[in-house]
């Protein structure tokens, strides 16, 4: 089953015919919001608002263990993000369409990042972090809508929720050669491996960050919210193409990136430990 994370102005799926509102208990606290069950075209389908309903949440204040526990344990394999960010390069422009291939972790440890720790230690490779197959999917469904969406990019998460800074700019774009900036893929996208689903992030152009040299080309959250709100028209045209056919399943990979990473010893797994980790194996 597919969920879909929305992000900012992304509140509710529109088309969704909405079987449940459920409310779910994790071991890791409580998810952004209400999970919405139900189908999109004949499609299964998971939704939640990754901000929360009227966008109460700051990328570094939402829980994301709990989001991504939730969504796996309401039976999700792959995970589409939608979310905004700014562009490190020319050619990806405001109002544009991307998708994520690579991912730069520049956040400051403020945010949990793993399920792990606390005497059960694992370590997944995340060296592929998004999911080729959903990808693929993804730009298929824009192709056949004529839509264009750019591929193969390298996504830098910053810790926020103040905006950047030029010099954090250049580097990003310089040094780490990201092409996309924002504040929310990580570590959603580690944690949605630790539990065994395919990630994805289709990623709505706002801004070019602060890197040009025409300030008035600087990012603004008024700048960020009126292009926002005209991109995110495309974003839902992609989506509701890519739920009107089967997607394909979700690769070996992803759906088994927990074998042979668990180093712990069984016997000194306890007993609440064992049962959320049955969830993540699933």
């Amino acid at each position: 089953m597919l969920a879909i994370i929305g992000g900012s102005g992304l509140y509710q799926l529109g088309g969704l015919e909405i079987n449940q509102q459920l409310r779910v208990k994790t071991p890791f606290g409580r998810p952004s919001d209400l999970i919405y069950v139900g189908y999109f075209r004949a499609q299964p389908v998971l939704f939640l608002s990754r901000h929360g309903q009227g966008h109460r949440l700051l990328p570094h204040e939402i829980n994301y263990r709990a989001n991504i526990f939730a969504l796996k344990k309401l039976g999700a394999t792959q995970v589409l993000s939608i979310s905004a960010a700014g562009s490190l390069r020319e050619t990806i422009k405001p109002g544009d369409l991307a998708l994520v291939e690579q991912y730069f972790d520049h956040t400051k440890g403020i945010r949990k990042g793993s399920f792990f720790g606390a005497g059960l230690c694992a370590h997944i490779s995340t060296a592929q972090p998004c999911c080729p197959a959903l990808n693929t999917n993804i730009r298929a469904a824009a192709q056949r809508i004529k839509q264009a969406v750019h591929s193969n990019n390298t996504y830098a998460c910053v810790e926020g929720p103040r905006l950047g800074t030029s010099a954090e700019s250049h580097f990003l774009r310089g040094a780490v050669k990201a092409d996309l900036i924002g504040m929310t893929n990580i570590p959603e996208a580690f944690l949605a491996r630790e539990a065994q689903m395919a990630y994805s992030s289709l990623c709505l152009i706002t801004d070019y960050d602060c890197w040009m040299e025409d300030h008035s080309k600087h990012v603004n959250v008024q700048q960020f919210s009126k292009v926002y709100g005209q991109t995110l028209e495309k974003a839902q045209a992609v989506l509701a193409e890519l739920l009107s056919t089967p997607l394909s399943p979700p690769p070996l990979s992803a759906r088994s990136s927990l074998s042979g990473a668990l180093l712990t010893d069984p016997q000194h797994i306890s007993h609440a430990q064992q049962h959320w980790l049955n969830v993540l194996q699933a």
